[in-house]
């Protein structure tokens, strides 16, 4: 199966999908894509914007799984959104939406977009699995959410780093950057089996 990953960040849901399928990654910082590709050394990896990426290659592929960029949307950053002297005012980037109603209409494969929790109500139904946002075209297996650490702690990083799989402690970029890729992870297992359902 041919198989597009987009913002790819360092593919917390590619973990488990193994090498027989041929894969597309594309993410737009330079830096995550790099571990990504030490990671996944098999991967075309793509540094590049995955939003405009989906519109002039959908057609080459037969999975997508899209994850766009999910701070605006996040009941977490709409908290810090009540204390304006420290943190700046934005609305909700539409990318996501966006992208949901066009691989609806205009994709014939099977697709899936992942995204967080939301502050709102979201504006198209989801699925909730672990604790994260699922809209697709197949069935999404429901996983509950891990409670078994806790969000910006160094034992939450160190915790997540072994859970999914992925030590990036010796990976020469900022500490912030490397709880972000650590935190972004979807889980492995989570991601295995969407990719399973969409396969059968």
């Amino acid at each position: 199966m041919k198989i597009l990953n987009l913002y790819a960040g360092i593919g917390g849901n590619r973990k488990l999908w193994g090498d027989e399928h041929e894969i597309t990654a594309v993410e737009y910082d330079k830096e995550i894509a790099d571990i990504y590709k030490h990671f996944f050394p098999n991967d075309n990896v793509i540094i590049g914007d995955a939003h405009e990426f989906i519109l002039n290659n959908h057609r080459d592929f037969d999975f997508i799984w899209s994850s766009p960029p999910c701070p605006t949307h996040s009941r977490f950053n709409n908290l810090l959104q009540n204390i304006p002297e420290k943190y700046k005012k934005y609305y909700p980037e539409m990318e996501l939406y966006q992208e949901i109603i066009y691989l609806k209409h205009f994709f014939k494969g099977f697709w899936v977009v992942e995204n967080v929790i939301s502050y709102y109500d979201p504006l198209i139904k989801p699925v909730k699995s672990n604790n994260h946002y699922f809209w697709a075209n197949f069935d999404i297996p429901i996983f509950e959410k891990d409670n078994r650490a806790i969000r910006g702690t160094k034992k939450s990083f160190e915790f997540k780093q072994k859970r999914n799989g992925f030590i990036v402690e010796n990976f020469k970029i900022t500490a912030k950057k490397k709880r972000d890729i650590i935190n972004n992870c979807v889980l492995p297992e989570l991601g295995k089996a969407i990719l399973d359902n969409a396969s059968k």
